[in-house]
């Protein structure tokens, strides 16, 4: 059985996890207004990984005797300056994520629940890989930024995400 207040705080971390979903959706939408399709592609297969995430933290409430109760959530941002900067917000975002999970491990830990720490250790290595992989696309828009034929080849490259 978990308790109480892990409960709270593993539904509202479902809850972000839902926001992450709608969150990617959106600048998926905003980079297909920039012909940018291979990102929104990306951006996509990003918001179903998400919706995964969201997924597992209700099945793993639902495993240890928890209610799962949903909230709101609250509508995302829609416009970006500019592609590189949806994926900055995403990078940004990732690492709220990291923090989140970082405090919810810490919860585990202070109640003595191994199978929440345990199940949290998943997400902790996600959120390595999550900010390891937009840290280098960050990069390379950055060096593509004088040239709309590099951009544009990375936005092919980009779009071979969740096509594999």
């Amino acid at each position: 059985m978990i308790s109480t207040t892990l409960q709270k705080a593993l539904n509202d971390h479902l809850n972000e996890e839902m926001f992450s979903f709608y969150l990617y959706l959106s600048m998926s939408a905003y980079l297909e207004t920039q012909n940018m399709k291979g990102m929104a592609q990306w951006m996509r297969t990003q918001a179903e990984e998400e919706y995964g995430h969201a997924k597992k933290f209700y099945e793993f409430i639902h495993d240890r005797g928890g209610r799962v109760i949903l909230g709101a959530l609250p509508q995302p941002e829609a416009e970006w300056a500019s592609p590189l900067a949806a994926f900055e917000a995403a990078l940004a975002h990732e690492r709220h994520i990291t923090q989140r999970i970082g405090a919810l491990v810490d919860a585990a830990r202070a109640e003595n629940d191994h199978a929440t720490f345990a199940f949290l250790q998943w997400f902790v290595n996600e959120q390595v890989e999550e900010e390891a992989t937009l840290e280098p696309i960050i990069r390379q828009m950055q060096d593509t930024q004088t040239s709309k034929g590099a951009l544009y080849y990375l936005d092919r490259q980009l779009g071979k995400r969740g096509k594999e």
